[in-house]
């Protein structure tokens, strides 16, 4: 059979996963293999950067696919009061601070098996944090976390001074 002539766009996601993405939403590609082709293992749009309020939901879904999570190493800076544990579904999670700025976070089951999610930030426009999302799932992505946050979020509006 002949290849069309005019090359198909690259969806990243089917069309329902981008009506799906919001606020507290997590993409997940997890490959529980030891070799991973992608950078990222997945994403995670938090409500706020309330760590205690948003984590729960994250670990309970992750622990659905994974099994039992017993670390998440984030950077503290990026959240507000972050404890050194939290406890979900009566299991105990250690929390670890990693002041990198790179914009994820890491999921550890068992002691060595490490999952890594892009993070993308509470007040992202929902278009460009569908695209961060799309991005960092891809089976074949090579780019690191804070450059995919970089290439998708919008620039910041400066504030204009008044005239005085």
């Amino acid at each position: 059979m002949a290849e069309p002539d005019t090359p198909t766009p690259a969806k990243l996601l089917p069309d329902e996963i981008h009506r799906a993405v919001k606020p507290g939403t997590a993409l997940l590609r997890l490959a529980t293999t030891p070799v991973r082709e992608g950078v990222l293992d997945g994403a995670w749009w938090p409500r706020s950067r309330d760590i205690t309020a948003e984590l729960p939901a994250l670990i309970q879904v992750l622990t659905g696919h994974l099994g039992p999570v017993t670390r998440v190493g984030l950077d503290t800076a990026a959240w507000e009061k972050v404890p050194t544990r939290v406890v979900v579904d009566d299991r105990v999670v250690h929390l670890d601070s990693f002041p990198v700025g790179d914009g994820t976070v890491l999921i550890t089951r068992g002691d060595k098996d490490h999952f890594a999610l892009l993070v993308v930030p509470p007040d992202t426009t929902p278009d460009a944090a569908r695209d961060a999302m799309a991005r960092a799932v891809r089976a074949d992505n090579v780019t690191q976390a804070a450059e995919i946050l970089v290439a998708t979020l919008p620039e910041p509006v400066p504030e204009r001074e008044e005239p005085t």
